[in-house]
């Protein structure tokens, strides 16, 4: 695999990396609440019809010209027993996409770094009571007794008590990363450490830095290592140049009125890359599912699986944040680099991410071993209501059309001729 070579550190932690590691005081003392039950199974009926009618809804997306390129799998049971494609890498090639094409999954990275951390602490190179300030010589907070006690499982678990997306806007403006993390102690903690939700990008990075410093190896070479490789995940890999260097690859697009224009990958997000640095296709994304879902226990076992996936802190926000949150929502927390629902009486694992151009999804009911994986290149939310519609199918709940593709809608006109665009650096908030 190809990797473009990430430096996340500041001098201070480099040199930590290259002290002898420290043994890790215990192994975990995270709760596992179990969401992983006895497995159930779907109707066989019930299973078909989903097909069917996620084709369909495919076959809508594809006529009004609502994505630039989209690819999704239904796996149940282990298996991919669906997989659909519509439009293409490029609107002005018009190469089309494929299970194989490769797109950047922005927050979907963020479960391949709790995996990485899960699996470290299983091998005793640190806990999830490992202390930031024991590990990270640069790390403060504007309250330092708050920042003494702050954790991996806080930063991994979105509750380390800064404002939502801490300084995404200055990483969006070319700052660094080191410089960044440098700054978190002058901002205003709106909770204590562990006791409120803040979702971050920046400060979630910082288990990169932990990961060097207890390893003395890079955090993407680890993932590679522990995860890529020993799921068959070919084509996954980190950074832009990777990305590029793949035979397939979905360029990101911007909405015009005179259809999709592509444009150049943005660096951003690729800085922070534990928070979302990967790319992956489709293929390499229905072999994470599988796994997530707990049928590769070689890789992934059960009893981190509990740990990864069992709710943390309360998220009341994401109970009203899209129609079909607020109509199938009960219940909301953030585990590990996974969101919790309680979608329709069912337990629901799922994360989303968006970056210039892409969006992702993914999301799986444990109890019936049945997920959806959607990758897109292109801006624009209708793609995201599919999702839902698949799962509402599934779980044989009443239809609606949540990403409004069933009227009858006019389609944008066709794409133009590629044109030299400014550098296009707008917004991840995922």
């Amino acid at each position: 695999m190809q990797f473009q070579k990430i430096f996340l550190l500041i001098a201070g932690v480099f040199g930590a990396a290259c002290a002898p590691v420290r043994a890790a005081t215990t192994a975990t003392t995270l709760p596992t609440v179990s969401v992983h039950g006895t497995a159930e199974s779907l109707p066989p009926a019930r299973i078909k019809q989903t097909i069917d009618d996620y084709q369909r809804w495919l076959n809508r997306i594809a006529e009004r010209h609502a994505v630039a390129g989209l690819v999704t799998a239904l796996v149940i049971d282990d298996k991919v027993v669906f997989e659909g494609t519509v439009g293409y890498t490029d609107a002005v090639t018009k190469q089309p996409v494929t299970p194989e094409t490769v797109f950047r999954l922005a927050s979907l990275s963020k479960a391949f770094a709790t995996a990485i951390t899960g699996l470290l602490v299983d091998d005793g190179k640190l806990s999830w009571d490992t202390k930031l300030v024991d590990v990270l010589p640069y790390f403060k907070l504007k309250d330092m007794q708050a920042a003494s006690q702050a954790t991996v499982a806080d930063i991994l678990g979105q509750r380390l008590g800064l404002p939502r997306n801490t300084y995404d806007n200055m990483l969006e403006g070319d700052m660094s990363y080191e410089e960044l993390v440098r700054k978190l102690d002058e901002v205003n903690l709106v909770c204590g450490v562990g006791q409120c939700y803040g979702y971050q990008n920046v400060a979630f990075g910082m288990i990169g830095d932990v990961v060097l410093a207890r390893t003395g190896d890079f955090f993407y070479r680890q993932v590679d290592k522990r995860i890529f490789y020993p799921l068959g995940m070919t084509t996954a890999s980190y950074g832009r140049e990777a990305l590029e260097s793949n035979k397939s690859w979905a360029r990101p697009h911007r909405a015009s009125s005179h259809g999709w224009i592509p444009f150049e990958p943005s660096e951003t997000y690729y800085r922070v890359a534990p928070a979302a640095g990967v790319n992956a296709s489709l293929r390499d994304m229905e072999k994470w599912l599988i796994a997530q879902m707990g049928d590769r226990q070689d890789v992934l076992p059960s009893s981190l699986l509990e740990v990864l996936h069992a709710p943390g802190v309360v998220t009341p926000s994401e109970l009203n944040a899209t129609p079909w949150r607020r109509a199938r929502l009960t219940n909301a927390h953030y585990a590990l680099g996974w969101r919790v629902y309680e979608y329709g009486g069912e337990t629901l694992i799922f994360h989303a991410g968006a970056v210039a151009g892409y969006r992702t999804m993914i999301g799986f009911f444990p109890k019936y071993h049945a997920g959806v994986v959607t990758l897109w290149n292109s801006t624009g939310p209708i793609p995201s209501g599919l999702m839902p519609m698949v799962f509402d199918d599934l779980l044989n709940l009443p239809h609606v059309d949540w990403a409004e593709i069933e009227g009858n809608a006019k389609a944008p006109a066709a794409a133009p001729q590629r044109k030299k665009l400014p550098r296009h650096r707008r917004g991840y908030r995922f």
